[in-house]
């Protein structure tokens, strides 16, 4: 993929995801804890107060997702910078195409990408 084109999807993905980003916490998700959060629903029935608890945790769970990928879009920018973007970091072969313009802060080649996912799946990380 084109340095210049990767450089652009790159800064489009960090502004969508930072806007994301922004909005849970423009929402206060990370501002307040669990405990703040839930004293104002004390008075609430306790179904109310578990669908709160879920959509919050949902939330959370969203925001790391979120933050993540932020972290990989980051990275993939550095990479640009000092010239290892589209480079396996895992065996050092060239990512095809094909799978950066797809999914462009891709860190391995299809292969090393599957033994990775494979090693987190498995107890122990043995395949």
């Amino acid at each position: 993929m084109e340095q210049d084109a990767a450089r652009t999807r790159l800064d489009e993905e960090r502004s969508r995801l930072g806007g994301i980003r922004d909005g849970f916490v423009a929402d206060g998700l990370t501002s307040e804890s669990e405990d703040e959060s839930l004293g104002e629903l004390s008075s609430q029935h306790q179904a109310d107060i578990g669908t709160e608890t879920f959509n919050r945790e949902r939330d959370l769970s969203i925001l790391e997702r979120v933050q993540a990928e932020l972290a990989d879009v980051e990275h993939a920018l550095q990479r640009l910078d000092d010239g290892t973007y589209g480079t396996c970091e895992a065996c050092g072969t060239v990512i095809d195409d094909s799978r950066l313009e797809a999914l462009p802060a891709a860190r391995f080649c299809l292969e090393d990408q599957a033994t990775a996912e494979r090693e987190v799946r498995l107890p122990g990380g043995n395949p």
